[in-house]
This record gives C-alpha cells, sequence and structure tokens, in this order.
C-alpha cells in the first residue's frame, strides 16, 4: 500500500497522440490534511475513495488505499466535501516499461498539465518522454489536494 511516483510538469500536448486512453476525472477531499488525505473520486462512470498519507522525505513515495465505491456514493460524498473541486482529463500513455498518466486541468488549475509514474522503487529507472519537464514530486503545491483549495490560476 505504499505509492511510489514521481511528477512533472509538462512542456508540449505532444502525449495527447500517444495516449491509449482519456477519462475524465472530478474529484473532491474530505480531508486535506497532509497526514492523512481523504478523496473522493468520480472517473468516467466509477466512483472511489482514497486515503493518502503523508509523503516521505523525498515526496517520492507515501501511504494510499484505494477502494472502487458505487458512483451514487461517490456522487453523494462529493456534495459533503470542503470547498473546492479538481476537474480534468487523464491520458496514459505507456512509454517504454512504464505508463504515464498525464492530467490536463480546467476550471481553476486550467493551463496546468502533469505527468506522473508510479515505479516499484524510487531508484527505479524510466524512460522520459520529450514532453516530459521539469520534476515537481513533493512539492506540496502540486499535490491535488492543495490544487482543491489554492488553485493554480491564483498562483
Amino acid at each position: 500500500m505504499i505509492e511510489i511516483e514521481r511528477k512533472f510538469l509538462v512542456v508540449s500536448n505532444t502525449y495527447k497522440l500517444q495516449a491509449s486512453s482519456k477519462v475524465r476525472i472530478v474529484q473532491g477531499f474530505l480531508n486535506t490534511n497532509p497526514e492523512r488525505t481523504v478523496r473522493v473520486r468520480i472517473k468516467g462512470d466509477q466512483g472511489f475513495i482514497t486515503v493518502k498519507g503523508k509523503g516521505n522525505a523525498s515526496g517520492v513515495s507515501r501511504f494510499e488505499w484505494e477502494k472502487e465505491i458505487p458512483l451514487i456514493e461517490a456522487e453523494q460524498l462529493l456534495k459533503i466535501a470542503e470547498p473546492g473541486s479538481i476537474d480534468k482529463v487523464r491520458y496514459e500513455v505507456k512509454v517504454g516499461k512504464h505508463t504515464f498518466e498525464i492530467d490536463e486541468f480546467f476550471g481553476d488549475n486550467k493551463g496546468l498539465v502533469v505527468a506522473e509514474v508510479e515505479l516499484s522503487a524510487e531508484n527505479e529507472i524510466y524512460e522520459k518522454p520529450d514532453w516530459l519537464g521539469i520534476e515537481v514530486s513533493g512539492i506540496t503545491k502540486y499535490y491535488n489536494s492543495q490544487l482543491s483549495k489554492m488553485p493554480f490560476t491564483k498562483w
């Protein structure tokens, strides 16, 4: 249940040509405390609840638990979420042995595009596509929980 992922800014939209899938995601947070963030997400026509712990010193690893829940329950939970929500489209792009998830944000976060890659170890080698920009792993203002409170367009 430890998630190891690196997060990057995206410098061009060429990833869209390489994407194998695309899905809209709407999410809100029941708790944005960095010690234990609780997220409710609607991804396409599926609902999820996720608990994330505080990141380690590098910001690359942290506890994550996720469970699929009925769509109607996710919709109801979003109604009691903290103020601020996330609206984005996620693209998946296979690069070498890894799949990058690229999130294009809308609403108050319009203009922000980030890519994440999940790894099996913090020092795992992975291929970096040409559309990958600077790494922002561990920079809390790029966490979705923080973007819901202090959106990209207000920086």
